[in-house]
């Protein structure tokens, strides 16, 4: 793909040619200039061409004379960017947040921090706190911390809703969200609300109902937290076969908090993602690899299911983080992910997520970076962004150090120098 000239003339966006770039990650294995066998598709001494909002041209400087004229038509670039021999990657894709919300749980970090265990009951503060809050409240705070994501190198955002409850409350938390994303998750099903206690069946009739009716002209996805504490395997079914009956892909909230059904409920209902994956029996694993490498989704040409890991809940909740080494020697895919959210993992930090990855789930800096791009593309099933292939959105990080080690070297350390989404730097 790589080869292909990007289809479609200028647009506002212009052209941007990013020269001197000392290590490019592209994704695009067998693209120009990478090495066979890399599936991060990494260039040296490279040069990457936007235009139109979309990727025109990426390879080596050596062949970009003649590729960046045929791809503008003879045309010189609208602007032109010297990286100074730093690193540039994609944007990072970040398929799993949870930012329509209000108030505040910096209190019970402090209390878990102390020793009280995690706990799904505790988003019901957020509930209270999110129903009681103004539309101008809840798109405020979205707006924020998606500028904050995007400062930090994130160009795709998924947004689910479940600090709502109520049919009310869930379809304006879709609503709002669908303003600032197209990436965006029904999740009505996120712990059963003080209302409903003792009466989670009927709850799951009122999800299944009347809010997904309200809900789904806003969403593209149904999610649901199939966990103690929160939904069975048998409610968790019902609601995503209810949300896959109105049109929405599906995705879930599985084995966080201990082993369950949920990895496997995800895999047969062929789920695009199931996520936190934290506890897993050897047949979970066989059932994501296999997802992949022979199951029925993969005969009838449909993608598997990505296990999206969240290393942020694990250093916010003192959980042990998922064996992300087990998953990927198996043949699964894996996706990393930031979860923010105010209780369990209140980062937006892409690039803390691949350092929290490489430090503490055995992943190479390559595999990291992969999954906080390209993997989060697939658990979106999008082929549009997570690389940086002819055709694909211009969504562009250039780094303010020579390698993507740095992520991981230097953590804690802002390193995005810039950001290009569609082609539109920012801020």
């Amino acid at each position: 793909m790589t080869g292909r000239r990007a289809t479609g003339g200028p647009s506002a966006s212009g052209s941007t040619l990013l020269t001197g770039i000392g290590e490019l990650t592209t994704n695009v294995p067998g693209g120009p200039g990478t090495r066979d066998g890399d599936p991060t598709g990494l260039v040296t001494d490279a040069v990457v061409l936007l235009d139109g909002g979309r990727v025109a041209w990426a390879g080596p400087a050596r062949e970009a004379r003649d590729a960046v004229g045929h791809a503008l038509d003879g045309r010189e670039p609208d602007a032109t960017v010297d990286a100074g021999g730093r690193a540039v990657l994609p944007g990072f894709v970040d398929s799993h947040t949870h930012l329509v919300f209000a108030g505040d749980r910096a209190a019970e970090f402090e209390a878990r921090m102390a020793g009280r265990p995690y706990e799904a009951g505790g988003i019901r503060s957020t509930v209270a706190a999110t129903r009681a809050a103004s539309d101008d409240v809840l798109r405020s705070g979205l707006a924020r911390h998606l500028d904050e994501a995007a400062r930090q190198g994130t160009t795709t955002v998924e947004v689910k809703s479940g600090y709502g409850l109520t049919v009310a409350d869930e379809e304006r938390s879709v609503r709002l969200a669908r303003e600032a994303t197209s990436e965006v998750t029904f999740l009505g099903a996120h712990v059963v609300p003080v209302e409903y206690a003792g009466r989670a069946d009927a709850y799951v009739d009122l999800v299944c109902g009347e809010m997904l009716a309200a809900c789904a002209p806003h969403a593209r996805w149904v999610d649901v937290f199939c966990e103690t504490g929160a939904f069975t395997p048998e409610q968790s079914r019902r609601v995503l076969e209810a949300g896959a009956a109105a049109g929405l892909g599906v995705r879930v909230h599985a084995n966080q908090l201990g082993p369950g059904e949920g990895v496997r409920l995800a895999v047969g209902l062929g789920a695009a993602a199931v996520d936190h994956c934290t506890y897993l029996g050897d047949d979970d694993v066989a059932a994501l690899a296999g997802s992949w490498t022979g199951g029925e989704a993969l005969s009838s040409g449909a993608p598997g299911t990505v296990a999206t890991l969240l290393p942020g809940v694990e250093f916010s909740t003192r959980q042990p983080y998922p064996d992300a080494r087990r998953l990927l020697d198996a043949g699964a895919v894996v996706a990393l992910a930031s979860d923010c959210n105010p209780g369990s993992s209140y980062t937006s930090s892409m690039p803390l997520c691949v350092a929290l990855a490489v430090r503490e789930m055995r992943m190479t800096v390559a595999e990291a970076v992969w999954s906080a791009t390209a993997g989060g593309a697939l658990a979106l099933r999008r082929d549009d962004v997570g690389h940086l292939a002819p055709g694909a959105r211009a969504d562009v990080v250039l780094l303010d150090a020579p390698s993507r080690t740095h992520l991981a070297y230097r953590p804690g350390v802002p390193l995005i120098a810039k950001t290009w989404r569609a082609g539109h730097p920012h801020p």
